[in-house]
């Protein structure tokens, strides 16, 4: 039988160990866990549970191995963090899901992935990066702007207070960032028109959306964006409904030029914004998707558009046996080893 490790980091772990609930917004939940192994045994593969980073490599010195690695670990620090375990795998020559390690990274440097958005010639919008308090007078950007930290993800740093109306604003939330986060400001052109995220599951000319979903904030949500808060309690802040076709065939056409441009694999989430008269632009890659069964925004999506979470399991693993058993790696490997 084959069998499927899983990399994760458990959040109740790093709470655990004095984290904060922010800090921690990344991580995973049990639950998580549960319905990715629950998944993988329904679809006939047996399941080892690894953990993080540093239990992957303390099992892999122990001289264990996986036919493949689910990989959801999200890393603990550095620009780089979710590209480690991707790293690791690769120089024992394991095979696992979803994005390479120079995917990973880009994706979670968000300038340097606009940057290549704009190489690409797809909209996203107009930005600088702001490294320290000094800089703030030196952007020249039109208000209004939106403020965010260069490299986290689930909306982290992003509230009410990251739109901003003028320059002492901006210097609040640059500020914020820098201080919080210890990490670089990105700056962007505030778009005001309805935001979308795509699911996609495959790669290169096999990746295919599996729907869109737009994102509604309720009246008691923190507006103009879907911040960290909206995203926790999407319950009561956030109303989800699939975009109307034209919406969805526009940003599904964006969003598949998004994810193939970059290299993404075997399944993910691109976030999309418009401008006030309906332009749509790439906000942002998610090559990691949350997948939390109920809570994460790609498991919420299939479900509306019919797709059991099962099936999402078996979409994502099997793109990536795909991956592994292609023509192009085999010959690859042949001629590595000549």
């Amino acid at each position: 039988m084959t069998t499927v490790g899983l990399t994760y980091d458990l959040r109740d772990d790093y709470l655990a160990a004095g984290y904060g609930e922010e800090e921690t917004a990344e991580f995973d939940r049990p639950e998580t866990i549960d319905a990715i192994e629950a998944a993988l045994r329904e679809l006939g593969y047996r399941t080892e549970r690894i953990g993080h980073v540093r239990q992957l490599v303390d099992r892999l010195a122990r001289g264990e191995r996986w036919d493949l690695v689910f990989n959801i670990a999200e890393g603990l620090r550095g620009v780089s963090r979710e590209a480690q375990v991707p790293s690791i795998l690769e120089a024992f020559d394991i095979p696992y899901t979803f994005s390479d390690p120079l995917i990973c990274a880009l994706t979670l440097h968000k300038a340097m992935t606009k940057r290549v958005l704009r190489d690409l010639g797809l909209p996203t919008p107009a930005f600088c990066v702001v490294a320290s308090e000094a800089e703030v007078q030196a952007v020249d950007l039109p208000f209004p702007l939106f403020v965010k930290p260069l490299a986290e993800g689930t909306g982290k740093g992003i509230d009410g207070r990251s739109m901003v109306q003028s320059q002492p604003e901006l210097a609040q939330a640059c500020r914020r960032v820098l201080q919080t986060f210890e990490q670089p400001a990105l700056v962007e052109v505030y778009l005001s028109g309805r935001e979308f995220t795509v699911g996609i599951t495959g790669t290169g000319a096999e990746a295919a959306a599996i729907g869109t979903l737009a994102i509604l904030l309720q009246p008691g949500a923190e507006q103009h964006s879907y911040t960290h808060v909206n995203k926790e309690q999407w319950q009561e802040l956030c109303r989800y409904e699939l975009a109307a076709p034209d919406w969805a065939r526009r940003a599904e056409e964006l969003a598949l030029a998004a994810w193939r441009g970059l290299g993404c694999r075997d399944g993910g989430r691109i976030d999309l914004r418009a401008t006030a008269d309906g332009t749509l632009h790439v906000l942002e890659l998610n090559p990691l998707p949350g997948l939390c069964p109920g809570h994460s925004d790609l498991p919420i999506l299939c479900t509306m558009a019919g797709v059991p979470y099962v099936e999402l399991i078996r979409r994502i693993t099997d793109s990536a046996w795909r991956r592994v058993t292609s023509p192009a790696r085999q010959s690859a490997e042949c001629s590595a080893l000549a």
